[in-house]
């Protein structure tokens, strides 16, 4: 994995509000529900669903109940993990 796609990476998800809330609740939590993480942010389900979508269609993490269509529960990818301690290494509290 380049350095230059981890940086790439990292400023997409800067771009967009709900996946800096998204990074920011995996730094703390091994699982992910979407709904979990819009009751603790006061995001809507559907708006922290489509940022899992987006990690989950960049490899970020993965779907360990992919054949429920709701309450999914999500993990880091190795790659995930990368990103992760990489954000750590730039950012010390939420953005």
């Amino acid at each position: 994995m380049a350095e230059d796609s981890i940086d790439e990476l990292l400023r997409w998800i800067v771009s967009v509000e709900r996946r800096v809330i998204l990074i920011d609740y995996l730094k703390e939590h091994s699982i992910a529900k979407a709904s979990d993480i819009a009751h603790k942010t006061n995001r809507s389900t559907q708006n922290i669903s489509r940022a899992l979508k987006e990690y989950e269609d960049r490899g970020i993490i993965e779907c360990l109940t992919p054949g429920k269509t709701t309450w999914k529960r999500y993990v880091l990818t190795a790659y995930g993990k990368t990103l992760i301690q990489k954000w750590k290494e730039n950012n010390s509290g939420p953005f």
